[in-house]
């Protein structure tokens, strides 16, 4: 990819830091590897494809020990920490993000937003949650002798039906992602447009 496509528009202003780039990246590649293993663990059609069980079993486990490594790394980086700090706060302008989404109002002056709109504030808690909630449940299942048999079926129980449900919801993330250009830009380079900024979250304070 030539340089010129990678650089930031002229009125770009600075969203993302590379450090939070690549928390960003690090994390979206260790959930790809968890997807994708898990899918060939428990779709019949996919698990017909591989013929070392035993090793994807063995990719899955230490690519969802890893998951959590890159946010914890990050936590070294004030930006990010600050970004945290956003994500964590809930205003009354998110109340009123979430109830135009519920009645569908699509329209700009209904969804207000500061950095991060609401529905991004729920996906980031919601996914950070069941992260957690994976690695327990998977921890207990790889280390069978440690827990007795009522918690490792419930553990599996959990950890299935979680991961399908984690799926789902990545799915649409990068739906929406894919619908919005100008934000995988951020993500991509670090800036975006002052115009999306203005539009997209009118209440940042940049």
């Amino acid at each position: 990819m030539s340089l010129r496509a990678e650089a930031p528009p002229a009125t770009g202003i600075p969203r993302f830091t590379r450090a939070e780039r690549w928390i960003h990246r690090t994390t979206a590649l260790l959930m790809g590897v968890c997807v994708v293993t898990a899918s060939f663990l428990y779709v019949p059609e996919f698990a017909q494809l591989v013929g070392r069980r035993e090793l994807v079993v063995r990719v899955h486990e230490i690519a969802g020990v890893l998951l959590p490594v890159p946010v914890l790394a990050g936590l070294a980086s004030r930006a990010f920490r600050a970004d945290l700090g956003h994500l964590n706060r809930f205003g009354p302008h998110d109340r009123r993000w979430l109830r135009a989404a519920l009645r569908r109002d699509k329209r700009r002056a209904s969804r207000p937003a500061a950095k991060f709109n609401a529905g991004q504030k729920i996906y980031a808690a919601w996914i950070a949650g069941a992260t957690l909630v994976m690695l327990g449940t998977g921890l207990i299942m790889w280390f069978t002798h440690l827990t007795p048999i009522m918690w490792r079926t419930s553990a599996t129980f959990v950890h299935d039906w979680l991961a399908l449900t984690i799926g789902v919801v990545l799915a649409g993330h990068i739906g929406m992602a894919l619908g919005d250009p100008e934000a995988r830009r951020g993500m991509r380079t670090g800036s975006v447009s002052r115009e999306w900024a203005e539009r997209e979250h009118p209440l940042w304070r940049r």
